[in-house]
């Protein structure tokens, strides 16, 4: 649902009545992971996805119906070995979904639509399995612990709810959390789907060449918010980086020192200067980050690889270093090598190995995969 939060906050200014299904829970093979939702209104407008539209015209049924019941439900979607053309994921998958009506909480989903579209890190929690009345039950928790809404089974459980969402919010995760009606974390009695809003993750660009402007536009495509910093003031310029959301001009080492990082940033290093990528390095990798990728030959990463062990890196901190950046894609233009470092990047998150799918035996989709940033 958060994932359409300025579409779905604009639809309810407007005072329009809603739907919205989210994929609360994926198995085998299935196009889109939890969170994804589809919604549509009362006059049958709908925006979104949750299948990749193997399932979208009964799905948008669902909503309908929600619609006119006033009331949340719950189905399971999956492959039909009787009729590969029935309703189902062709892909052989199964997905639950969850449809809510707007007007059922709508204090609450209006809250976290609001918080979401402005950027602003919130989870929601909604109950999308459990006791009568309780389906569709929604909690928001903030930051600071703070929540609006109740469960409607008791304290512990809201108490307990909240601090699950609290933790998945920490780190930018949606999931399903299984717990008792008591608020124990005994599974089997309640499961809800605790949806995470956080500001977009970090690329930081270090190198204002050509390669970085093919760079950012492939970071801005993946919907990282971009920054590209160089400290030449005539080649950091918006008029060679249109599509960078910020451009710095300062010593790269420096800029990072004084700038935030986590546990979802991307560091791309494309100076191959020592006397540029040899400190802004030695910093990247004391630093949280989901990726360090440092561009150059081969016999350019031994010598920075030997300059920085001289400034002090040890073996674990230069292990998290990828150098040569991206994948062996043959890459030759800017363009290429672009899409062989998101490509590394996008392996390294989801823990893809780079192989063709042709022939590995591999699965394509691995739901609920998310490797540990190094």
């Amino acid at each position: 649902m958060l994932d359409l939060a300025a579409a779905l906050r604009a639809w309810a200014e407007e005072g329009r009545d809603f739907a919205v299904a989210t994929v609360v829970a994926v198995g085998g093979s299935a196009p889109r992971p939890p969170g994804a939702a589809l919604a549509v209104d009362a006059d049958g407008t709908a925006i979104g996805s949750v299948s990749g539209g193997c399932v979208e015209g009964a799905i948008y049924d669902l909503c309908r119906q929600a619609l006119r019941d006033g009331e949340p439900l719950a189905e399971r979607f999956g492959y039909s070995d009787e009729d590969a053309f029935a309703v189902g994921l062709t892909c052989g998958g199964t997905i639950d979904v969850l449809v809510v009506p707007f007007s059922a909480g709508r204090a609450v989903h209006a809250a976290a639509l609001s918080a979401a579209a402005a950027g602003e890190p919130v989870a929601l929690a909604r109950v999308a399995r459990g006791p009568a009345g309780l389906l569709g039950r929604a909690l928001l928790v903030r930051p600071d612990g703070s929540s609006e809404g109740v469960l409607g089974a008791g304290p512990e459980l809201d108490r307990t709810v909240r601090e699950e969402a609290r933790a998945l919010l920490e780190t930018g995760r949606t999931g399903t959390v299984e717990l008792s009606e008591d608020g124990t974390h005994c599974p089997g009695g309640v499961t809800l789907l605790v949806e995470s809003a956080v500001p977009p993750p970090r690329m930081i660009v270090f190198g204002a060449i050509d390669f970085a402007a093919a760079l950012v536009r492939a970071g801005r495509f993946l919907g990282y918010h971009v920054t590209v910093c160089d400290a030449r003031p005539v080649f950091a310029t918006r008029a060679r980086f249109p599509d960078a959301d910020e451009i710095v001009v300062d010593w790269p080492d420096r800029y990072l020192r004084g700038t935030a990082t986590d546990a979802r940033t991307v560091l791309c290093v494309l100076t191959h200067d020592a006397k540029f990528d040899v400190p802004l390095l030695r910093e990247a990798l004391r630093r949280p980050a989901a990726y360090i990728g440092a561009m150059g030959s081969r016999r350019t990463h031994e010598d920075r690889e030997r300059r920085l062990r001289e400034a002090g890196a040890g073996a674990a901190e230069l292990a998290r270093l990828r150098s040569p950046i991206g994948l062996d894609l043959g890459a030759r233009t800017p363009e290429e090598t672009a899409v062989s470092i998101v490509a590394e990047i996008i392996a390294r998150r989801h823990g893809g190995t780079g192989a063709p799918l042709t022939g590995s035996g591999s699965p394509i989709h691995r739901p609920g995969r998310e490797v540990q940033p190094v």
